[in-house]
């Protein structure tokens, strides 16, 4: 005796051979889509740790310093060259230097550049020394403007050079003076009292040049 189809309670009667495929093929279907979804999010997880290995295991290095600039090490080669004391400003926690260099030309000329250190200052100030020349150098640093007045600084005579603002490279105040045989510069776009700040501090390596001389 061949056993009867079982009755399927939502159709209340046995399922045909066509029913049957149908119900079969819809589980396969549904059982490969569950497997496919089990799969996606195990990959996702086997990313997400690969990406938490690299944020939090792999050593980074810190962040890159700004590089300093040795304006001692580079006056002494400076010095050695032009066989003359060269000036070297005192930074404090005020100033830093962004740029020291001997230039070449009709007059050798010992340039540094300062800025301030903390972000919230403005301007700059170069000091340049120029090594064998006077006051009539001064001009060729400034677009040919002369000096305008004198003043006292440190116990030392200054030349006054008062610039406009719309010079190329935003020049505005200058003052200098005679070191022996040398002439040093002061200029940049700094105030006129921060830059007679700077010129006090360098006072008695100036006087110690033109006793040099």
């Amino acid at each position: 005796m061949s056993k009867s189809a079982p009755i399927v309670a939502e159709l209340g009667r046995p399922e045909t051979p066509e029913e049957t495929a149908a119900r079969k093929a819809e589980f396969s279907k549904s059982y490969r889509a569950s497997q496919n979804f089990r799969n996606l999010i195990a990959a996702l997880l086997a990313t997400l740790v690969v990406v938490a290995i690299v944020i939090f295991a792999v050593p980074r290095g810190e962040r890159a310093s700004e590089t300093k600039v040795d304006v001692a090490a580079i006056a002494q080669d400076v010095e050695s060259t032009m066989d003359s004391p060269a000036i070297v400003p005192e930074l404090g926690d005020f100033w830093r230097v962004n740029a020291a260099e001997l230039q070449g030309g009709a007059t050798v000329v010992w340039n540094i550049t300062l800025a301030p250190a903390a972000e919230d200052e403005r301007g700059f100030i170069r000091v340049a020394q120029a090594f064998d020349d006077d006051a009539s150098w001064a001009p060729q640093m400034l677009n040919g403007t002369a000096a305008t007045d004198t003043t006292r600084i440190g116990g030392l005579e200054w030349d006054v050079y008062a610039l406009g603002g719309d010079s190329a490279d935003n020049v505005t105040y200058a003052i200098g003076t005679q070191a022996g045989d040398d002439y040093i510069l002061l200029y940049g776009s700094r105030s006129a009292g921060s830059t007679a700040e700077l010129a006090e501090s360098l006072v008695p390596q100036i006087n110690a040049i033109a006793e040099a001389s």
